[in-house]
């Protein structure tokens, strides 16, 4: 009896390659392959001002801290406004009681100034708006333009409403033009917002870059007490008196008249060190990884 001969073994498909176009009815995909529905747009500035805007008015401490700022200048400014006469404002602007106001105020933009990127590296968020944004100036710079935009509008328009008030009390009771240092004191203010907007983003720790700031308010302001003691330190500690805070905000507000100031060489100083924060911050983050 002879053997049955095995059937020869069939070639397998392979399924490396595509089957051949002319045998299966595979057409060639279009020139340039695949084309997403989704439009291409070039990021800019804009989107990341649309970013942080949405960041900054959705956050709760924003919504706290500018509601007490707000409740400090505006409620301590009428009630001061209350307790005064006309003769009060013979030489002063009609603005000058959202300045007590101010005094505390003030430290409710510090801290908001350095939430607004501390608060992103405490949270390791900052990772994802940098993959977003991989331009990390851009970033910076957006944070920088919100902030000033949202601290400068709230401190006009608290101020602001002092005046009114004030002169709606004590109508022609004085000449002084009290519209300036509105728009001054709010600069002066949000100007230091910034500076510890800077200072958060150079440390990156919100405890430690709020407590840099109230050094830099507080101790200015303390420190001359101490310092006038001495013969040898008493020009530094006059000087230093002179050019703190609370000091160059008296000077905005016109509170001595009798002295003339205006408070300008103190507002240009506060620039200059706000531009030089800013300049550190922005030298610091290209240099360093999140």
């Amino acid at each position: 009896m002879s053997t049955p001969t095995p059937p020869a073994p069939q070639p397998q498909q392979s399924y490396a390659q595509p089957p051949a176009p002319a045998q299966q009815g595979w057409q060639q995909p279009a020139q340039g392959g695949y084309t997403s529905p989704i439009p291409i747009v070039r990021t800019h500035l804009g989107h990341a001002l649309t970013s942080e805007w949405t960041k900054i008015k959705s956050v709760r401490s924003t919504m706290w801290t500018i509601s007490v700022f707000v409740a400090l200048v505006v409620g301590i400014g009428l009630l001061v406004a209350a307790q005064t006469d006309d003769a009060d404002y013979a030489d002063v602007p009609y603005s000058i009681p959202a300045f007590f106001g101010l005094i505390l105020g003030q430290i409710c933009l510090i801290t908001l100034g350095v939430l607004v990127v501390s608060s992103e590296y405490g949270t390791g968020m900052i990772r994802t708006t940098f993959t977003a944004s991989p331009q990390r100036y851009r970033v910076l710079t957006a944070k920088f333009l919100i902030f000033f935009a949202v601290a400068f509008t709230t401190c006009v328009i608290s101020i602001g409403l002092v005046g009114l008030a004030a002169s709606g009390m004590h109508a022609d009771a004085s000449e002084e033009p009290w519209l300036g240092t509105v728009f001054k004191g709010s600069l002066y203010v949000s100007l230091l917002g910034v500076l510890a907007l800077a200072v958060g983003s150079m440390l990156r720790h919100s405890a430690g870059a709020i407590t840099a700031m109230l050094g830099v308010v507080l101790v200015p302001a303390i420190m001359p007490a101490f310092l006038m003691i001495a013969d040898s330190t008493r020009s530094f500690g006059e000087k230093m008196n002179e050019y703190n805070a609370p000091s160059s905000l008296a000077m905005i507000f016109r509170v001595d008249a009798e002295s003339g100031d205006t408070g300008n060489p103190q507002l240009f100083l506060l620039i200059g060190l706000t531009a030089a924060a800013v300049a550190g911050a922005y030298a610091l983050l290209e240099k360093r990884d999140v």
